[in-house]
């Protein structure tokens, strides 16, 4: 390059003429008068076309290459595979032409399909207060001392770009319920409008167009919120680009610094402060000042927050003749009254509740099991088995719900069941929870094992005490003002010695 920049200079600059520079540089004429017509010190050369030995086998490879990929990863042939197929057709080239030859088949075919795939697209703005977007992604964390997979919920306001990132154990109906609330109470309102992909929590079915078939209780909930949803295109990702972007920037922002945490929740309230000190870090790009800056402005032009959304996913449940209901490989405890019945369970991100004609029956802390190869557990509570016991009460001996009763019950039981009717005492005294305060009931049982006399009139004697000299449980007798006595009474007994003598004759001694 430096050479033709030598021969352009003497010839456009000093004017040296062709036969002094081609005496001074061992060039031919035409050679010099070729590269000052190229105009550009860059020359070009071309490669000649060598024939090669897999020529004749080109166009069989190629086919074999679009072949390949229609396949999956783990079924397609490796290059030397098909580099033994070719010999047996005839070739006997080298291996190095064969797998040069993929190599610059695979460049081509990438090169063109970023040239198709880049496309164009038009930037979004939007007003304050107009709408948000929503996604979900996958991601790592150490929670109670084990790495534990979490499926992350991200919400963007689209003009101040202030984002939530929350992370539950599944991808559920509703843990979505659940992370639209969080969202709508950390931004302080609720924009007119959502924006998301085609996710199965809330698109039952993609029609043509624009058109969708919208979960019931999804609608619900944007009824109840009063937003309007709007769904992306199938893959077309660049209608909620913020959001997608958000996803990637967590990766940093988040997931590569995280301490462990001993629960989900304590994860979740790191999550939100780290946002909230994001805000104030982040500039917002587009507007002066930073992503809080702007939130602050964009504040009233959200819609007040309302009532959280009662957002559980409902489900029939029949329950057994041994009181469980089934959820999720796990068993759950109901009364017993409701046994060989249809009941009605109502899913929430952390609780399980039972209703049944019209009431709450009972709850349960929801159990999430993160690996399908752990075996299902089954949670008791021995109260939803009292009125069996009442009816057998031998089946307090080795009833599995009565292994999680209180340790001074326990101990109690083992005092009791030896003794002739043990059982159904012991029975009887645990039936007191029914009537009075737990507590109580707990507190006379282990008075009564402190004195050790372990016995039902005794515990009963104890509770009754215990009621009666609770001074919540005590009547008001204190007089109105109207019957207060001018004259408080005395307390003289000596005015009873007049009745013993009477005449100076003693009546009584």
């Amino acid at each position: 390059m430096d050479f033709l920049s030598v021969i352009r200079r003497w010839a456009l600059r000093d004017k040296m003429p062709i036969r002094e520079i081609s005496r001074r540089t061992g060039l031919s004429r035409n050679t010099i008068r070729k590269y000052l017509r190229a105009g550009t010190v860059e020359p070009k050369f071309q490669t000649p076309h060598r024939p090669s030995k897999l020529d004749p086998y080109a166009e069989k490879l190629t086919s074999w290459l679009v072949a390949e990929q229609r396949k999956s990863r783990k079924d397609r042939r490796t290059a030397k595979q098909m580099h033994a197929d070719l010999v047996q057709l005839g070739f006997d080239g080298s291996y190095e032409r064969v797998t040069a030859f993929v190599r610059a088949w695979r460049e081509d075919r990438q090169r063109a399909q970023r040239t198709t795939d880049r496309g164009t697209f038009v930037p979004l703005v939007f007003n304050p207060g107009e709408a948000f977007q929503f996604d979900w992604s996958e991601d790592w964390a150490h929670i109670d001392g084990e790495r534990t997979k979490l499926q992350v919920a991200h919400i963007k306001l689209s003009h101040s770009r202030a984002f939530l990132v929350r992370a539950y154990l599944l991808q559920t109906h509703e843990m979505l319920f659940d992370a639209h609330w969080h969202a709508f109470r950390v931004f302080d309102g609720v924009p007119g409008r959502g924006i998301y992909d085609n996710m199965r929590t809330a698109v039952d079915r993609v029609g043509v167009g624009k058109k969708r078939d919208v979960n019931a209780r999804f609608m619900a909930m944007t009824s109840h919120y009063v937003f309007d949803p709007d769904f992306c295109n199938p893959a077309a990702g660049w209608e909620k680009g913020q959001v997608e972007k958000n996803v990637r920037d967590a990766r940093h922002r988040f997931w590569q610094m995280m301490p462990s945490f001993p629960d989900l929740a304590a994860l979740n309230d790191w999550l939100e402060e780290r946002c909230k000190l994001l805000w104030a870090e982040t500039r917002h790009g587009r507007l002066l000042g930073s992503i809080a800056d702007i939130w602050e402005a964009e504040k009233p032009s959200l819609m007040p927050l309302p009532t959280p959304f009662d957002g559980y996913v409902e489900q029939s449940k029949r329950v057994s003749p041994t009181c469980l209901i089934t959820f999720d490989r796990n068993r759950y405890s109901v009364p017993a009254s409701f046994a060989n019945r249809p009941v009605s369970l109502h899913i929430y991100p952390t609780r399980l509740v039972v209703v049944a004609e019209g009431q709450v029956v009972c709850e349960h802390e929801r159990i999430i099991q993160r690996s399908h190869k752990q075996p299902g557990r089954v949670i008791y509570d021995w109260r939803h088995y009292l009125a069996v016991i009442q009816r057998k009460p031998g089946a307090l001996r080795n009833g599995a719900p009565f292994v999680e009763m209180p340790a001074a019950f326990r101990q109690l039981q083992a005092q009791m069941l030896p003794k002739p009717g043990g059982d159904r005492e012991m029975v009887e005294i645990l039936s007191l929870v029914l009537h009075h305060d737990e507590e109580a009931v707990l507190c006379a049982v282990e008075m009564a094992l402190e004195a050790g006399v372990p016995t039902k009139t005794h515990v009963l004697n104890l509770l009754h005490r215990l009621v009666d000299t609770t001074p919540s449980d005590r009547p008001d007798v204190t007089p109105p003002p109207a019957l207060a006595l001018s004259k408080e009474p005395e307390a003289n007994v000596a005015r009873y010695d007049g009745l013993r003598i009477a005449g100076g004759t003693r009546h009584a001694s």
